[in-house]
């Protein structure tokens, strides 16, 4: 007698899914994006309006958890979708998985930097872009609990 293997098929995702995942993307290639460019002074962007690249030019660090804040928010709510009813009772550990993913990027980002020529790595951009991730993912959680508060309220 033959036992039968179970095969797991991996499911299929819904449009919500992967719009989310396809944000997220796009997200982490304009973080890559605007780490890596040679001049970090962004000199070379024309398209930036004036103001954006004064304030850009002054924040340095500030600017790098500027794009982390809907990167953190689009990673809560894209590892919340397949298990809404676990985030709701506040679950630790999609926290974590989002943070994790933060922590990758920002590395990755800042590590890129160390191979280019007027570019080097800086601790305190690891930072930002962490707070600013977290910022993100607690907007994100913080809408849900008011979503959740109004309905129950409905």
């Amino acid at each position: 007698m033959i036992a039968s293997k179970k095969v797991f098929l991996p499911k299929k995702y819904t449009i919500k899914q992967k719009s989310i995942f396809l944000a997220v993307l796009l997200c982490v290639a304009g973080i890559f994006y605007y780490s890596w460019l040679p001049n970090p002074r962004f000199e070379t962007e024309t398209y930036m309006p004036l103001w954006l690249l004064r304030w850009s030019n002054t924040y340095f660090n500030m600017r790098t958890a500027i794009p982390f804040i809907p990167l953190g928010y689009l990673t809560a709510a894209w590892v919340s979708i397949p298990n809404k009813a676990l985030v709701t009772k506040s679950s630790l550990f999609f926290r974590i998985k989002t943070f994790l993913l933060a922590i990758i990027v920002v590395c990755l980002a800042e590590g890129g930097q160390y191979f280019l020529k007027d570019r080097h790595p800086d601790l305190m951009d690891v930072f930002f872009g962490l707070l600013g991730s977290v910022a993100g993912s607690c907007m994100y959680h913080l809408i849900q609990k008011i979503n959740l508060l109004l309905t129950k309220n409905a």
